[in-house]
């Protein structure tokens, strides 16, 4: 009963092989080499986690169709391609049950719905996804999340007004939505070292913007032959890229048979003492972690604790950030719906440069924490000079936005991507290589759940004062600081360490702060 011999061990590996990668082979001849899997991979995964922002995206955008009361955001978006005098031809008078005096409580409930569900699933998207094949896992939703969008455009064509069927589709939708985080992270974590991560996921999280904006057009674009087409092409689209990630996604280097380049280190081996690095695969890869465990890893609690108030704040500003600026007097004159939709996007730029500057400067100075952590100590600031100030003038209001996004989105991203990639393969996991998803999920969905409260709270607190809506966003950002303390003073202390070490010509000590 001894180990399978070196012959079916490849013929193993070559049978895990997408189809896709399996076809580019055969066609050049060749072995694809270990930088171009991770070129497949980045672009695989990018287009995959674009999908399904741009799905997302959709039910904001036909809500001024399903309740015409609503018409301003979609406006702002529907006027790139036609005169706004025929915006109501184009949305109609509404879509019951949206389109009574409670239409906007009912959409606001199917928002909820999504969310709600969308982070409940995010922690057993997680366990699941390192429990089988992330490929496969990948495709599941995908496909699932494109049926169900597009399912809720069906309500159009077959002549549906129950709200429950809508609060349902959602709901699935949602939970679909779930298994996309966790998944393309943990890819992702398996081909690139800790030491490149932070600046190659912060450029590679662009994808959450392009998602966005591109969501937008489309579903606006086909707005105007029926709110139905904006959910089913996208939904569509969603599926395609689906089959895409199943015919050429390679889930890790051992999957697709690759050997790793000299240069490029195993996520999974960093930080493990050398008679662990003798082990064999299997050991390696081990059994996929409980949903305690995971938690009781050093560093995921503070940083998912501290995500949720992160992503509270990135949020109220995606949901309410068009609608502050159309109703604040920026140097005496209120913009229009259209410009304020516009110059809303700058906090998006902002956000995709503060992603590649967290991810750069933590590779630089090997210190997530002390990088995100001073990335929201700044938005606090940053935050009350927009709100004190940012009526003044354009120009201030513009440089203001980016700042803004910058240090609210920088933080956001890090931590959905390189931290916990890192955290995915701590050195207490020995190299078990089953754990990047769990622990994704279990960040990223504390954080959901604060993405969920943030605009459900503004809606409420808005109506009373603005200011005190930016209170609760400083409030939450220095919050979200003070949970990484503890990890700030074991970097900090590292650092300290490591210089007093080179000036006595001892050896650094790198890892401690891995310890806490």
């Amino acid at each position: 009963m001894g180990s399978i011999s070196e012959p079916d061990y490849q013929s193993n590996k070559r049978n895990t092989k997408p189809l896709g990668i399996r076809f580019l082979e055969c066609t050049t001849k060749s072995t694809i080499s270990f930088k171009s899997h991770q070129a497949i991979v980045l672009i695989v995964t990018f287009l995959a986690y674009t999908s399904y922002h741009a799905s997302r995206k959709t039910t904001s955008i036909i809500k001024s169709a399903l309740d015409p009361q609503m018409a301003d955001e979609t406006e702002q978006l529907v006027s790139l391609w036609r005169r706004s005098s025929v915006l109501s031809w184009v949305l109609g008078n509404g879509w019951a049950p949206f389109d009574g005096s409670n239409g906007t409580v009912l959409l606001g409930d199917l928002d909820l719905a999504f969310l709600f569900v969308y982070a409940v699933g995010m922690f057993f998207s997680g366990h699941v996804g390192d429990r089988m094949n992330l490929r496969i896992f990948l495709t599941m939703g995908m496909v699932g999340t494109g049926l169900f969008t597009s399912l809720f455009g069906v309500g159009y064509w077959a002549n549906i007004h129950v709200f429950y069927y809508y609060l349902i589709i959602q709901m699935i939708a949602g939970l679909f939505q779930s298994t996309g985080w966790p998944s393309v992270v943990a890819v992702v974590g398996n081909w690139f070292g800790k030491s490149k991560r932070g600046l190659i996921m912060g450029v590679w999280n662009a994808h959450t913007s392009i998602g966005n904006i591109s969501g937008s057009l489309i579903a606006s674009y086909f707005l105007k032959y029926g709110w139905g087409w904006s959910m089913v092409v996208p939904g569509l689209m969603m599926v395609v890229v689906g089959v895409i990630v199943f015919m050429f996604l390679p889930v890790d280097p051992e999957s697709v048979g690759v050997d790793r380049d000299e240069d490029e280190s195993d996520p999974r081996k960093e930080g493990i003492t050398e008679h662990l690095l003798s082990s064999n695969t299997d050991k390696e890869k081990g059994s996929a972690i409980g949903f305690l465990e995971a938690w009781k890893i050093p560093g995921v609690a503070p940083f998912a604790f501290c995500l949720f108030f992160a992503k509270l704040v990135a949020y109220t500003f995606l949901y309410w950030l068009p609608f502050y600026i159309s109703h604040t007097a920026i140097n005496g004159e209120y913009l229009s719906n259209i410009a304020a939709g516009n110059l809303s996007t700058l906090f998006d730029v902002g956000g995709v440069v503060g992603g590649i500057l967290a991810g750069h400067i933590s590779d630089w100075l090997d210190a997530r924490a002390i990088t995100a952590a001073s990335f929201t100590y700044c938005a606090i600031p940053a935050l009350y000079l927009y709100r004190s100030y940012g009526h003044i003038s354009m120009s201030i209001n513009i440089i203001l936005m980016l700042v803004i996004g910058m240090f609210v989105n920088g933080p956001y991203a890090l931590i959905t991507t390189a931290v916990s990639a890192d955290l995915g393969t701590h050195w207490s996991l020995k190299g078990n290589s089953k754990a990047l998803a769990t622990v994704t999920a279990i960040i990223d969905g504390t954080g959901s759940i604060g993405a969920a409260i943030g605009p459900v709270l503004t809606g409420y607190i808005s109506t009373q004062s603005w200011s005190a809506v930016f209170t609760m966003l400083m409030v939450s950002a220095f919050v979200a600081g003070l949970f990484l303390t503890k990890l700030v003073v074991s970097e900090v202390t590292v650092k300290c360490q490591d210089l007093q070490g080179r000036s006595s010509g001892g050896t650094p000590r790198s890892d401690v702060v891995e310890e806490v």
